[in-house]
């Protein structure tokens, strides 16, 4: 049986899953989640697969009322997490009554936090995904009175039994921190920069105001091209550190368009993605050299980790008699077709 959610306060929040991985063939960003990690863990412990449709807040507090019951999950940035007045956890389910009302609050290290439902929310979708795309103005707009319709509505669940240990596991959470650590790999045009390339590694940035899902813009000292060769626009990759000629790097996101034509530098790690989601404008960055090897071990590490927690949820969902799709999607973009 299905339920509502009524949206109260909706500040910068957007509806979206991990991305529209058909994009880029079409010329469209990717686009969805920008910190992954949180957005799959989130969906994970509400008991939906990685890719559904789930409440993506950014930096603003956000306000909705449960119009029926339903099991939430709130992960990404520390924040204040409310059901019906009372404290709750986030990296945790949670059970909401008919009539309460869930408030999110005070983010004020990190930036993003993700909200999933189980069963998920009904969204409108564009070449598999519900993800907004501010290119051709699609996307689901959040406005005070948006009604949400869930897929699926949970009786009152006693909490307890989310103080079980199977959900207490040391999980990696990205760094919330003031001054972050990002890994990247030589990108295609590191030869091009010959020495100077290291100051990418020995300086720090700062984080630009005019950040956005698109890229972060950092301000400090640049490496500088030891060739003046013009630059062709070309296929460029989520996370291409770009190096222009003004004052500031340009590390693109998942929002960003599928070619440019500034030298790439470096390309950040999918786990330094996820760091990068969560930086606030003035937080310092500083980049650390790693390999495409070391990167993808590190990947594989936090999916692991997400699937000790998957195996872990399916237990007890199960032992609750709640529904859950337990599969692990490798390739999402069909979850929200």
């Amino acid at each position: 049986m299905s339920g509502h959610i009524l949206i109260q306060q909706p500040g910068n929040a957007v509806v979206t899953d991990l991305g529209r991985f058909r994009g880029p063939r079409f010329g469209l960003p990717v686009n969805g989640a920008l910190d992954q990690y949180s957005a799959r863990a989130a969906n994970i412990l509400a008991g939906n697969a990685d890719n559904d449709p789930l409440v993506e807040i950014t930096a603003l507090d956000f306000r909705m009322k449960a119009q029926s019951d339903i099991l939430i999950a709130v992960t990404g940035a520390p924040l204040t997490l409310t059901v019906g007045g009372r404290p709750c956890s986030q990296w945790e389910p949670v059970s909401v009554r008919a009539g309460e009302t869930v408030a999110v609050r005070g983010i004020n290290r990190g930036l993003r936090a993700y909200l999933a439902v189980h069963g998920s929310v009904e969204a409108p979708t564009l070449l598999g995904s519900c993800a907004p795309d501010t290119v051709v103005g699609f996307g689901l707009q959040l406005k005070e009175g948006t009604t949400l319709l869930t897929r699926r509505s949970v009786g009152p669940v006693r909490q307890p039994y989310f103080d079980l240990p199977l959900f207490r596991l040391g999980l990696e959470r990205p760094d919330m921190g003031q001054e972050l650590m990002v890994d990247v790999t030589d990108g295609p045009d590191v030869a091009e920069f010959g020495d100077s390339a290291e100051l990418l590694f020995t300086s720090e940035y700062a984080v630009s105001g005019r950040s956005n899902h698109i890229g972060l813009r950092l301000g400090g000292e640049l490496p500088e091209r030891t060739s003046s060769g013009e630059v062709l626009s070309r296929g460029v990759p989520v996370g291409a550190v770009e190096v222009p000629s003004r004052e500031e790097l340009l590390v693109l996101h998942r929002g960003r368009g599928v070619t440019a034509g500034y030298p790439v530098l470096a390309v950040v790690t999918s786990n330094g993605l996820d760091v990068l989601a969560q930086a606030r404008p003035g937080d310092k960055v500083r980049f650390r050299k790693t390999t495409v090897a070391e990167a993808t071990s590190a990947h594989r590490r936090s999916r692991a980790q997400l699937e000790t927690l998957r195996e872990s949820v399916n237990t007890v969902f199960g032992l609750l008699g709640i529904g859950c799709r337990p599969q692990w999607q490798d390739l999402p973009v069909a979850a929200c077709s």
